[in-house]
């Protein structure tokens, strides 16, 4: 009993020694700004909500987009701006495309007592991914700033490879609300160059 007392005493202590070594040699953001454990978990629980929203995308049941967002969050993507959870909700669920040219006079035309026209097959669910890489996380207490470059691979049909489609930079801000981090604002930009007035 007392050697697994002691053991568990040891580890303790390297991960105490760990964390420590870890705070002391990771350069602060900026030189204002100080690192903290607090910090160091805030910013994993950023990177998680990241993971968290990419990972949803391609999904059959997926979480809802807008609950990853504040009650007054905005989504922008280039010129359009998607505000509070109802904006962004539609910004995600679009109405679906329209009948091909013909199909809607064929239907009408077909009067009441003739067959429908056939709605058309839906389409095969093809694989869809999204990798985030190189994060930048930078925590200012209960807010937070994030950059992330993300990477998007489609297949054409079930079974091909899957194949680069498009890449960009995601520019976040974040408050954490009851203990959870959410995005205040997510913007998505495709050159290099960080949206006007960004400041981490």
């Amino acid at each position: 009993m007392k050697l697994n007392s002691i053991r568990q005493a040891t580890v303790r202590a390297i991960v105490l020694g760990l964390c420590g070594v870890a705070l002391t040699s990771a350069p602060a953001a900026r030189a204002e700004d100080k690192m903290t454990v607090q910090s160091l978990i805030d910013r994993q629980l950023i990177l998680d909500q990241i993971t968290r929203y990419y990972y949803n995308f391609g999904k059959v049941d997926r979480q809802s987009e807008e609950s990853f967002y504040t009650e007054d969050g905005e989504l922008i993507l280039g010129t359009r701006h998607y505000k509070g959870k109802e904006g962004i909700k539609q910004a995600y669920n679009r109405a679906p495309a329209t009948p091909p040219a013909g199909a809607a006079a064929q239907s009408g035309a077909a009067g009441a007592g003739a067959t429908p026209v056939a709605a058309a097959a839906p389409r095969e669910r093809t694989a869809f991914n999204v990798a985030i890489e190189n994060p930048l996380i930078v925590v200012h207490g209960d807010t937070a700033t994030s950059q992330v470059i993300f990477t998007e691979y489609r297949q054409d049909k079930v079974g091909d490879p899957m194949k680069f489609t498009t890449q960009g930079k995601e520019y976040a801000t974040w408050v954490k609300v009851k203990g959870q981090w959410l995005y205040k604002t997510r913007q998505i930009a495709s050159g290099s160059n960080p949206p006007e007035g960004w400041k981490e």
